[in-house]
Formats: C-alpha cells, sequence, structure tokens
C-alpha cells in the first residue's frame, strides 16, 4: 500500500476511534469537581466569563484570586461546598435545578447549630459572633428590598465582604489596620459615591485615607457593620451621639451638660446632634473655614433650627454665636466665665453643706444626750399666770400656712423635673420624662411652676410689706423681724456652744437664726434660679443683648442652685424640723395646723413665750387644739410630703453620684 495512503487511513481511525469514545471520555472528566477543575475557567487567566443576566444583558462572572482566596477564611473549602447547584465542570454548566444558591446566612446558622449541638460554643464562639450579625442584619436598612430591583436586598454579605477572598484580620495586628483603612473605600465606591467623596474631603478621611490614622472615623465606626439602620430613624440619632462620644469624650460629657444633650440622653432627638452642628461625612475642623461651625458659618448652621418657620422657634440672635457647646468648667484660659461661675457654686455647695450638715450632727447629738440626761425644758416665769395646758399657742396664720403648702408642692415639682433634665443620663430621668410625656411636657410643667412660684412669692412679698408699714410698732432689727440681728450670731455661737457643753441651749425668740436663713434663702434661690431661667426660657431674647456665654453660666448656676436648694430641703431643713430628737416621731404638723401645744411652744421659743408673757399678751394667741381630724390629716399630709421629699433626694443622690 501506498505509504501515504496508509497514513491518512491511520489518522482516519484514530479520529473515528476519539470520536466513538468522547462521550464516555468527557462524562469522566465532568465527575471531577474540585477547586482545581473549577479554576481552570475561574481563575480569570483565560480571560473573562461572561453570562446572560435576567434582562438577557451579557453580564462578567468575577475572577477569583487564588492567593488571597487561599489566605481567606473560606481557603480550606470546596468551591461546591457553596456552589451545590453545580453539577459539572464544563462552560455553561448543568446546574441542579433543586439546589439552593449559595447562601451564607444559612450556611453559618447552621454551622453554629451544629456547633452547638457538640457543645463547642467556646472553642467555635466567633461562629455565635457571626450568627449575631446576621440577626442584625436582618433587622438592617441593608436587609430591605432595593428599589431598583425589589427581589434583592440593599446590600447582601457579599457586597460587602466578598465571600471568595473574606479575611477579618485579628484586632490589633497589622492585617487589621489595613483592613480597617480599606472601609470607606468598601462603601463607598460601590454604593455611597456622593457620601464616600464627602468623607475624603472630611477631617475623618484625611486622617485615614491621607495619613494612615486607624483611629479617626471610618463608615461602620458611625453606622456600624451590620445593625445599619435608616439615618432619619431616631434610633440612628440617638446612637450616632454615642458613636461620636466612643472618640470624643470630652466633648460628649460637655454636649450632655446643654439643653440639647439633656434632651438627647433622656432618649429624644429633636434638638441639636453632633451631625446637626458639624455635618455628617463633610465634617471639617472647627478652624477650617470650610466648616459649619466656623466663624462665618455658625450662625447659618445654628439657624437651621433656631428660625422662625419652625414651630415654637425662633431665629438665632447674634449672642447665639458665641454660645459654647463643648464649654467646660476646668478651663479657665478657654472658657474664664464658666470657670468662675462653676468655683463659686463648687464654694457656696460646700460651704453651707459643711457648715449646716455639722450643724444637725452636732445638734442631734447634743440634744440625744440631754433627753436620756432628763434636763428640765426652759424656765418660763408665768409671773402667777395660770394657763389652760390643753390650749395651743396660734403660731402661723392661715395665708402662711397656705403658701408653705404651696410652696412645697410647687417647689418638690421643680426639682423633679429641673433635675430630670440636669440629670438626664441616669437610669431613672428617662422614665420620668416618659412618664410624664416627654421634654417639651416636662420642659412646660417646670416653667409653669417656675412662674406660679414666682408669683406666690411677689404676693407674699407686697403683704408682709404693706403690714410692716401699716404696723406702728414694728422695728426693722426688731424680735418680731425677720431681718438679722446681732441676738441671731449671738445664739449662733452660743448653739455651738450648747453642742460641746460649753453652756446652754440658747433661748430663742420668735424667730430663730436657722429659720431666718431659710426665709431668706428663698429670696436668694428666687433671683439666682430666677433669672438664670428667664434668660434660657428665651434665648433669643437673651442673645440679643448678651453674649452666648451667659447661656453655658446659666445652666451651670441654674442647675447647682437647683441642686442646692432640693438637698438643703431635704437633709437640714427636714431635720430642723421633723427629724430632731425632740420633733420625733414625724412630722410636726404646726405648719399645716398653725397651732403648736404650749409644752412645744416653750421649747422651741422661750424668749418669745417669756416676751408675751411678761407683755400680758399671750392669751390672745392661745386657741384651742385643733379637731382629731385635722391633726391626723396634718401629719398625713406631712408623712406624704416628707416620703416624697426624701424620694427626690434619693433620686438626686443616684444621678449625683453616677455622673
Amino acid at each position: 500500500m501506498n505509504p501515504q495512503r496508509l497514513y491518512i487511513a491511520a489518522m482516519a481511525l484514530l479520529v473515528a476511534g476519539f470520536a466513538l469514545a468522547g462521550p464516555a471520555w468527557g462524562q469522566a472528566e465532568t465527575t471531577i469537581l474540585d477547586n482545581a477543575s473549577c479554576l481552570t475557567c475561574h481563575d480569570g487567566k483565560k480571560g473573562k466569563l461572561e453570562v446572560a443576566g435576567k434582562d438577557g444583558e451579557m453580564r462578567a462572572l468575577a475572577a477569583l484570586n487564588t492567593i488571597k482566596f487561599a489566605k481567606g477564611t473560606h481557603g480550606d473549602m470546596q468551591c461546591v461546598d457553596c456552589h451545590t447547584e453545580i453539577t459539572d465542570a464544563v462552560a455553561r454548566h448543568r446546574k441542579n435545578p433543586d439546589a439552593a444558591k449559595p447562601n451564607c446566612v444559612s450556611c453559618h446558622e447552621a454551622l453554629w447549630e451544629t456547633a452547638r449541638k457538640e457543645n463547642l460554643t467556646e472553642e467555635k464562639s466567633r461562629l455565635g459572633l457571626v450568627v449575631q450579625n446576621i440577626e442584625a442584619y436582618r433587622n438592617s436598612f441593608h436587609a430591605r428590598p432595593d428599589k431598583d430591583d425589589p427581589s434583592h436586598a440593599k446590600a447582601t454579605c457579599e457586597d460587602c465582604h466578598s465571600s471568595h477572598e473574606f479575611n477579618v484580620p485579628a484586632a490589633g495586628t497589622t492585617r487589621r489596620t489595613v483592613w480597617h483603612k480599606e472601609i470607606p473605600k468598601t462603601c463607598g465606591e460601590k454604593c455611597h459615591e456622593d457620601q464616600f467623596e464627602d468623607y475624603t474631603a472630611s477631617i475623618h478621611g484625611e486622617e485615614v485615607l491621607d495619613k494612615g490614622n486607624v483611629k479617626a472615623a471610618v463608615c461602620t465606626d458611625c453606622h456600624t457593620s451590620h445593625a445599619i439602620v435608616n439615618t432619619s430613624s431616631d434610633a440612628f440619632k440617638l446612637a450616632n451621639v454615642n458613636a461620636c462620644g466612643s472618640c470624643h469624650t470630652e466633648e460628649l460629657k460637655s454636649y450632655t451638660d446643654t439643653y440639647h444633650g439633656q434632651v438627647n440622653r433622656l432618649g429624644y432627638s429633636y434638638t441639636a446632634r453632633c451631625a446637626d452642628c458639624h455635618g455628617s461625612h463633610d465634617i471639617r475642623a472647627v478652624d477650617d473655614p470650610n466648616a459649619k461651625v466656623s466663624s462665618k458659618n455658625r450662625m447659618k448652621t445654628c439657624q437651621k433650627c433656631h428660625n422662625d418657620k419652625k414651630p415654637g422657634m425662633h431665629d438665632a440672635t447674634p449672642g447665639f454665636m458665641s454660645f459654647g457647646p463643648h464649654a467646660n468648667n476646668h478651663d479657665f484660659k478657654k472658657y474664664p466665665q464658666l470657670y468662675i461661675a462653676s468655683m463659686f457654686m463648687v464654694g457656696l455647695l460646700i460651704f453651707v453643706f459643711a457648715f449646716f450638715w455639722t450643724h444637725s450632727l452636732l445638734w442631734y447629738y447634743r440634744e440625744s444626750q440631754d433627753r436620756k440626761a432628763g434636763k428640765p425644758m426652759p424656765y418660763i416665769d408665768l409671773k402667777g399666770l395660770k394657763l389652760d395646758e390643753k390650749k395651743h399657742f396660734k403660731r402661723f396664720k392661715w395665708g402662711w400656712r397656705l403658701a408653705h403648702l404651696t410652696f412645697a408642692v410647687i417647689t418638690m415639682t421643680l426639682i423633679l423635673t429641673g433635675m430630670t433634665a440636669l440629670y438626664a443620663s441616669s437610669s431613672w430621668a428617662p422614665l420620668v420624662a416618659q412618664a410624664l410625656g416627654g421634654p417639651r411636657i416636662v420642659g412646660m410643667i417646670h416653667r409653669f411652676c417656675a412662674a406660679a412660684f414666682v408669683t406666690i412669692f411677689l404676693i407674699h412679698f407686697v403683704w408682709v410689706m404693706a403690714g410692716i408699714f401699716r404696723s406702728k410698732t414694728f422695728r426693722w432689727f426688731g424680735p418680731d423681724s425677720f431681718i438679722p440681728n446681732w441676738k441671731d450670731f449671738s445664739d449662733a455661737w452660743a448653739m455651738f456652744k450648747w453642742f460641746f457643753g460649753r453652756g446652754d441651749k440658747p433661748r430663742f425668740d420668735r424667730w430663730t437664726y436657722f429659720e431666718k436663713f431659710d426665709y431668706w434663702a428663698v429670696f436668694w434661690g428666687v433671683n439666682i434660679i430666677g433669672w438664670s431661667g428667664l434668660m434660657l426660657a428665651f434665648p433669643h431674647v437673651t442673645a440679643t443683648y448678651l453674649p452666648g456665654w451667659v447661656f453655658n453660666v446659666a445652666t451651670l448656676v441654674h442647675g447647682e442652685e437647683g441642686f442646692l436648694a432640693a438637698v438643703f430641703l431635704f437633709t437640714v431643713h427636714f431635720f430642723n424640723n421633723h427629724f430632731r430628737p425632740d420633733k420625733l416621731p414625724p412630722p410636726d404638723v404646726v405648719m399645716f395646723t398653725g397651732t403648736q401645744s404650749l409644752e412645744d411652744f416653750r421649747k422651741d421659743h422661750p424668749a418669745y413665750y417669756q416676751r408675751l408673757v411678761d407683755s400680758g399678751e399671750l392669751e390672745k394667741y392661745l386657741v384651742d387644739a385643733p379637731a382629731p381630724q385635722m391633726t391626723r390629716a396634718s401629719k398625713i399630709l406631712g408623712l406624704t410630703l416628707i416620703a416624697i421629699g426624701l424620694t427626690l433626694l434619693a433620686v438626686i443622690a443616684i444621678g449625683f453620684f453616677g455622673r
């Protein structure tokens, strides 16, 4: 045979043999579904792969980086562990229609369930963390259907993590630093281009992207990684302040001392927050001319909220410019006015409490010792006057009693509402605010009670002054006057000598020195608390005539003076009138009935008793004892007010020591 024909015949037989064996050979190849088979096409070295999308247009499949995949969390897995629908290793895969598509959620939940059944939760704790993140994601903004394609979520695990390369390095490592710096690009370049552009020009972006400072904020620091919520929601607005404060701790503390921060701490988001003043993604340094809080832009920023178009608001006036939203009381150079005001209030608090708490403790000790020793009451020379010991001495007229009761109720309401704002960060304050209907209602109640308090105070003052000018016998520094005189200083000195057993207890006249202090403290408080409160209640008026730092000082003074008044009332005032050994068991109801027994009158005001006996005027002040029903009702009222006062004292203590 011709050699050329023989060669052609042999080649024909070989081709025919391959053709006949092809199906069996090809079938053998398709059964190999390991990573090597997949990577022969999906490593990207042979060009991009495209498949038809839902709309019929071709879409590219991402190539797999074998090096990054090997280093990733899933590097020891087979492709078909996730892609269970793939049944062959040929182009245009035939897929199992009953198999589920790759699903990060179901896979990790199944792994965690297995770990729980095998009691391996401690060893595989990161699986549990993943499941927690899954639950957070389900409730997040990202899990909502996308507007353009409702069949898909706004963002899935793959969008952020890239399952083929997913590898979150351990915290504190160099690789973690590199990964952290890439977060803004992951969020911004894929979905949030506008926000990313603002971020790159911000102080945070400069620190992270340009300077490599990983301590500066990235997207997940403010929005969290998985529990991402709508930024317009109250949940985000409240949490966002804490997110900023986790880095800016001093600024968060000073912010919570302002009205804006107090409302925020109570759980309401309608007052200014960090982002309202500084921006959200475009935050710039304060000295940057383009910053929203720079001197040229600050008024415009304030007027976003403080403008006539908003209900209950007014246009920000010039003083707003110099208000210190982050002013503190320990930086004299930067905030001298607030520093001086703080030092004054601290000194006042220390002096008042140190003196009167010491006074009360010593009084309790000496009076209890005298009671044990059975020391007699002060001697009163009745000059042969025979008195019916069942009679009572009329000490207070109905006007005084009504004013006292009204003042007590109003003051306790003012303390409750005021301390709710002052200690807004405490555990109890948000509950009180919610029970009363929110901070706006709390503020309305507070201002209404303040107006009522001042009104009653002015009526009382006019009434007292009218009585003084009508009287022909009144002496400004006499024994019936509330104005301190030399006897008061002498009585105070004698009182301390008695405390230490160096003399007898002073014989008090109509008004004691500590009663006069209580009385004039109201004048002090009405002016300090009243004027500062008035300035805060009408900020647009205040800022028209005064600089903005006045708000910082007024807020400090208003709160500290309120604290002083509350604690003094519920400790010193309660002790002097209800908890001294001679007054036990409480309450002393003289301010409710208006009368007290002659025995109590003799103990409390012996000089006054003697003076009335000497002048022959005692009998005109003697009245029948109150009816039992009146006495019982007065005691119930007194105990109720004491209980409320001590409860308020307890919550104030919780707020003070929990700051």
